[in-house]
C-alpha cells in the first residue's frame, strides 16, 4: 500500500506551509479507503445519533464510508483509549464527550490509561447540550429560590437521579449544593433512561439532564423545568429562565461531543477534516435536529477547541475534589 504522507507533503510540515498550501499536500486520493468514527456510548443514544448524521454526510463529501463504531465503558474511557491508541493515518477519527475529555482525568486519576489533551489531536467542537433542572410535580417548587428553600426546609428528602457516579448529570447536582448549601441525595442509576423513568414515576424528585432527554417530558407537563444551565435560554424553551436569571449565577454545565483524532495526525490531514467537519456541522437539517434538542452546534476548532478542553478538565476536576467524589 502507498504511504498517506508522501515526501511533499512531510516537506510542507517541515517548512511550515500556510493551510491552503498545506491543503494542497493531501494526498489527492485520501481517503482511499473507508474511516471508522469511534463513539463511545450505545447505539441510539444522543451521541451516537450525532455520530451517524456526521458519518452519513463526510462519508458522501469523501466518497468513502466511515464506519461508526460503539465503544462502550468506564465513562466512555474505553472509546477514547481506542482512539488515542489509533494509527494516526487519518483514517481513525473519535468522537468524545465532556466525560471522556472534562470531569475523567480528576475522577479516574491514576486509572487513566491515556492523557485527555496530550494523546489528541483536537479537531473540533460538534454540539453543546443545555443541561436543565427539572423537578417531578409532585415537588412545590415552581421556581430555583422555592426549589431552594424547600430543600432547606427539608434537608436530604430530596433526591436526585443520575446516569451514574461522576456523570455530568451527578455534578451538576453537586455543583448545585455547593453553590447553595442544600442537602440532597444523589442516587446513580445505570444509565441516563433508567433515572428518567423513576423521575417520572416520582421515586426521585428532580435530575439535573440534557435537555434534549427532558424536552418531551417537560412540553408534556410531566416535568417542571426550572432553569437552563446555560448562558442563553433554549429556543425550544423561551419562558424557562437561565440559571443566572433564577439565581444561580455563574452555574452554566452543558454535554458537549467534539471530534479528535489521534495525536502526530498530520497537519494538512486535521485541516481537511477540521473544513469538512464545518460543512456537515453547517448542515440546516442537522442545525434544525440539535436546536429541538436544546443543543447548539458551536464553531470552535483546532487550537481554540483544545484551550477549551483544558479549561474543562480544569473546572470539572474543581468539582470533583470539592464535592468528594469517588467511583466504587
Amino acid at each position: 500500500m502507498r504511504p498517506i504522507i508522501g515526501r511533499a507533503f512531510a516537506a510542507a510540515l517541515l517548512l511550515g506551509a500556510s493551510v491552503g498550501a498545506a491543503r494542497a499536500q493531501v494526498p489527492a486520493n485520501f481517503p482511499n479507503k473507508p474511516l471508522k468514527l469511534i463513539t463511545l456510548t450505545t447505539a441510539g443514544g444522543a451521541l451516537d445519533i450525532l455520530a451517524r448524521m456526521i458519518a452519513d454526510d463526510i462519508g458522501r463529501q469523501w466518497g468513502q464510508q466511515v464506519i461508526v463504531e460503539n465503544r462502550v465503558g468506564a465513562g466512555g474511557n474505553i472509546g477514547a483509549e481506542a482512539t488515542a491508541r489509533s494509527a494516526p493515518d487519518g483514517y481513525t477519527i473519535g468522537m468524545v464527550t465532556v466525560s471522556s475529555h472534562g470531569i475523567n482525568t480528576t475522577l479516574y486519576g491514576e486509572r487513566m490509561r491515556f492523557d485527555a489533551v496530550k494523546d489528541f489531536a483536537p479537531i473540533i467542537l460538534a454540539a453543546e447540550l443545555k443541561n436543565v433542572i427539572v423537578v417531578h410535580p409532585s415537588i412545590p417548587a415552581k421556581t430555583v429560590p422555592e426549589l431552594v428553600a424547600y430543600a432547606k426546609a427539608n434537608p436530604d428528602k430530596i433526591s436526585f437521579g443520575s446516569a451514574g457516579t461522576g456523570t455530568t448529570q451527578h455534578l451538576s447536582g453537586e455543583m448545585v449544593k455547593m453553590m447553595t448549601g442544600v442537602q440532597m441525595q444523589h442516587v446513580p442509576y445505570r444509565g441516563a433512561g433508567p433515572a428518567m423513568q423513576d423521575l417520572l414515576a416520582g421515586h426521585v424528585q428532580m435530575m439535573f439532564d440534557g435537555l434534549g432527554s427532558s424536552a418531551a417530558q417537560i412540553e408534556g407537563g410531566k416535568l417542571r423545568a426550572l432553569a437552563v444551565a446555560s448562558s442563553k435560554r433554549a429556543a425550544a424553551f423561551p419562558n424557562v429562565p437561565t440559571a443566572a436569571e433564577a439565581g444561580l449565577k455563574g452555574y452554566e454545565v452543558s454535554t458537549w461531543y467534539a471530534m479528535w483524532a489521534p495525536k502526530n495526525t498530520p497537519a494538512p490531514v486535521i485541516e481537511r477534516m477540521t473544513a469538512e467537519l464545518k460543512i456537515a456541522l453547517a448542515k440546516p437539517a442537522l442545525i434544525e435536529t440539535w436546536r429541538k434538542n436544546g443543543s447548539d452546534t458551536p464553531n470552535l476548532y483546532g487550537a481554540d477547541f483544545g484551550k477549551f478542553v483544558t479549561s474543562e478538565v480544569a473546572r470539572w476536576g474543581e468539582v470533583v475534589r470539592k464535592s468528594a467524589v469517588k467511583l466504587d
